[in-house]
């Protein structure tokens, strides 16, 4: 009898939590921006034409506006979208949307430390240290501009070894923007060959294939479950684990051979900055905090750069024209006798036209990296609670018809004046925008100039097979996603 009515209470019990949780996601539904109807406990998750928001923003947009909501189970997601609303959210209202959400997942694999630190001192210490560090050892001068400059010539090679063959571009250029990093990172670069070198990629490019699934979003809303269970997550984790360990070995490397009067990188910085703050209570500056920051670095700095390069050159290989064009300007400004550098930039209006309508046209699978408001905000007449993740539809902006003359056509004259010079546009956000706009946006601007210039001064690029007949975008998306291997071939140029 005991038995049955403490089964009983107990059914009561998960009855009454049900009915509590349904009260409160429905309470805070009513003062959100509109958005569809959630199912209990699953919101949004299997919901036909909702998710994921890259496939179905348009229509979303169209029935809700530029702001609305969508639930990853329980929890609300509100989405921004336009240039308009965005600015007004992410610089007009900085601080309420300047947090940083809880992602079980990603703050488990970066051991709750790094750039994506929720503790928002912590998190302002190690990005100023970074942003110093990284201007120190040339970003935005010349010196870094030479090592890109020596890095695109390793590509070329690279590159040449395919002797017009079709091949797939993304492992060399991965590899290649990857090496920048290395340089400043550790002091020195690989061999696009090295196992040691070609196995962190891999890592990175799985971490962030498994960031876009669903089985993340499950992760972290039971992380406390999925701990337990087997799954893909497991070996994500333990791969994670893997290249903080390589990181490790190489700061401790750093450590027994560090010259206080010779710093030769953003790990010598760190130890040097680790050994002045020793009675800081926080522990800013532990080994443990520099081995998530070097993590996060290659995370981010090898992923963004080389994806915006890779589709750069698809977009040449479709519009044949255009980068016909580009050459055309290389030649006449910088010839073939010597390399693009960073001084050609101004006296190149046309490829910097390109580069950056490249950047625009593309449509990230991966939107902005989330905010969450830091505390209840009136926005646009909807109450967001403290604590709300919040997503910045990046794509919205780029193909915003009342930013842009003709959004969804390639079209570089986006840039050009009426004269040929290049202009700037407000509505440019591949960086994001606000007090979380990524850090390494001076380094990707030069790291995208100068591989993009360097490889068309050396060759004309062409797709091969059934790429060549279809729309650019599908293209990108399918290779993007892992569901087509990208075949292009590099065809040297008569010098």
């Amino acid at each position: 009898m005991e038995v049955v009515e403490a089964g009983a209470l107990l059914l009561l019990y998960l009855l009454f939590a049900l009915l509590f949780s349904f009260f409160k996601m429905y309470k805070k539904k009513s003062q959100l921006p509109p958005g569809p109807t959630p199912w209990f406990l699953l919101g949004n998750l299997l919901q036909k034409d909702v998710l994921p928001l890259y496939k179905f923003y348009k229509k979303l947009i169209d029935k809700y506006g530029p702001i609305f909501t969508v639930w990853i189970g329980p929890k609300p997601i509100v989405v921004i979208c336009g240039y308009e609303t965005m600015k007004d959210a992410f610089v007009n209202h900085a601080e309420e949307f300047g947090g940083r959400p809880a992602m079980p997942f990603i703050d488990r694999a970066n051991n709750y430390r790094g750039m994506v630190n929720r503790n928002e001192a912590k998190w302002r210490e190690v990005r100023r240290f970074t942003l110093s560090t990284l201007r120190e050892f040339g970003m935005g001068k010349k010196t870094m501009s030479e090592r890109i400059q020596e890095e695109a010539l390793c590509l070329v090679e690279e590159l040449v070894a395919t002797q017009g063959q079709a091949f797939d571009p993304r492992r060399s250029i991965t590899c290649a923007v990857s090496n920048v990093l290395s340089s400043v990172v550790f002091g020195n670069r690989f061999d696009y060959k090295d196992p040691v070198l070609l196995e962190n990629l891999r890592i990175v490019q799985d971490f962030m294939g498994y960031i876009r699934t669903l089985s993340m979003q499950i992760y972290n809303l039971v992380p406390g479950i999925m701990a337990y269970l087997p799954g893909q997550h497991r070996k994500i984790l333990a791969d994670c684990a893997k290249m903080k360990a390589f990181i490790r070995e190489r700061v401790e490397s750093h450590r027994r051979t560090l010259d206080p009067q010779n710093l030769r990188d953003y790990i010598d910085c760190f130890l040097i900055r680790s050994e002045k703050k020793q009675t800081n209570p926080e522990n800013i500056y532990s080994t443990e905090e520099l081995v998530q920051c070097v993590f996060g670095l290659f995370i981010a700095g090898s992923t963004n750069s080389s994806t915006a390069l890779v589709f750069s050159l698809l977009v040449m290989a479709k519009f044949p024209h255009i980068q016909a064009k580009v050459q055309q300007e290389i030649d006449e400004v910088v010839g073939a006798n010597r390399i693009p550098g960073m001084d050609d930039w101004v006296r190149m209006p046309f490829t910097n036209a390109v580069i950056h309508e490249t950047q625009r046209f593309e449509k990230g699978s991966l939107e902005g990296f989330p905010r969450a408001t830091t505390c209840r905000t009136e926005f646009r007449g909807y109450i967001i609670p403290q604590s709300t993740t919040v997503v910045p539809m990046l794509t919205t902006v780029h193909y915003d018809p009342l930013q842009w003359e003709t959004p969804e056509k390639f079209n570089p004259g986006h840039f050009l004046d009426e004269k040929g010079q290049f202009r700037k546009r407000n509505a440019f956000l591949p960086f994001s925008a606000g007090k979380r706009a990524c850090p390494g946006e001076a380094l990707a601007r030069m790291e995208l100039f100068l591989f993009f210039a360097v490889l068309l001064q050396n060759f004309t690029f062409q797709l091969v097979g059934d790429f060549k007949e279809k729309d650019v975008t599908s293209v990108h998306m399918q290779y993007k996603m892992k569901s087509a291997c990208l075949q292009m071939q590099a065809i040297r140029r008569s010098k």
